[in-house]
């Protein structure tokens, strides 16, 4: 089993520039190949910006859109993964074609879709007004020997969201996110207690600086089973890199006993 080595691209971009952000995943993918990199990983809404109000209707594509192919150029020219955050139209046949989705879609290494997520659970008046809530919390794909899961910001701040994913057998939890001030302890302490408590290596990758009446705090990190991080950003664009090692989450799950000592029984009160 060998480790994949992950990139995150911790950018907010330029806002409302589709374009523009094409280039600068196009440049990162070039730079994390570079590094021996199988996977890249964006922020929360990367290709359209976060704070763009109803250019979010209007900047929204369906899951094989345009910047999905554009998206899918890029990977296989580089030969790695992309994870990307972008807002999803509903497809026309869906029973509500004029949502729009708060979405993060995993790429793979040949330009292959190989999964697409709708953020569940959505932050504040300003996602409720934009954004229709997802349904299906647990997103899985397989990539270089590791299952990997898919969620954005907010949902990892719910416990039984990511325990959901290490009882589907996650290893590698993709978090693409806007996490702003002052929630900043989220990316320094509580994605590396999720990575321990669940057994898994969590990529939490955010965006930076302000962006209309939000402060992004950056911080972007990848935690490993062990509740180390591997890897941290500071509060500016940044690429940063570290390793998933499956041989490592074997023996730290076999070592660790958390989710064999769970008692379902006792838990029907939480739903």
């Amino acid at each position: 089993m060998t480790s994949l080595h992950t990139a995150l691209l911790q950018s907010s971009g330029r806002p409302g520039d589709v374009a523009h952000n094409l280039r600068i995943l196009d440049d990162a993918a070039r730079a994390a190949a570079a590094t021996g990199a199988g996977l890249l990983a964006c922020p929360e809404l990367f290709l359209t910006g976060y704070a763009i109000g109803a250019e979010v209707h209007r900047l929204a594509e369906t899951a094989d859109g345009d910047s999905a192919r554009a998206v899918a150029e890029i990977a296989a020219a580089h030969g790695v993964a992309v994870l990307y955050g972008y807002p999803e139209r509903a497809a026309d046949d869906e029973r509500d074609s004029a949502a729009v989705y708060n979405s993060a879609q995993l790429i793979g290494p040949a330009g292959e879709r190989l999964a697409n997520y709708r953020k569940t659970h959505l932050f504040g008046c300003f996602e409720r007004e934009w954004f229709t809530p997802g349904e299906r919390a647990v997103v899985q794909a397989d990539l270089a020997g590791l299952r990997i899961g898919v969620m954005i910001c907010y949902d990892v701040e719910f416990p039984e969201n990511v325990r959901a994913h290490a009882l589907a057998g996650t290893d590698l939890l993709l978090v693409p996110t806007a996490q702003m001030h002052p929630f900043q302890f989220v990316a320094e302490s509580v994605i590396p207690v999720r990575a321990f408590e669940n057994q898994m290596y969590v990529a939490y990758v955010n965006r930076v600086g302000t962006e209309g009446e939000f402060e992004f705090v950056g911080l972007s990190c990848l935690a490993g089973p062990d509740g180390v991080v591997r890897t941290r950003a500071g509060r500016t664009e940044q690429l940063v890199h570290a390793e998933a090692d499956p041989a490592f989450l074997k023996e730290s799950r076999a070592d660790n006993p958390y989710l064999h000592d769970r008692r379902p029984e006792l838990y029907g009160p939480l739903t």
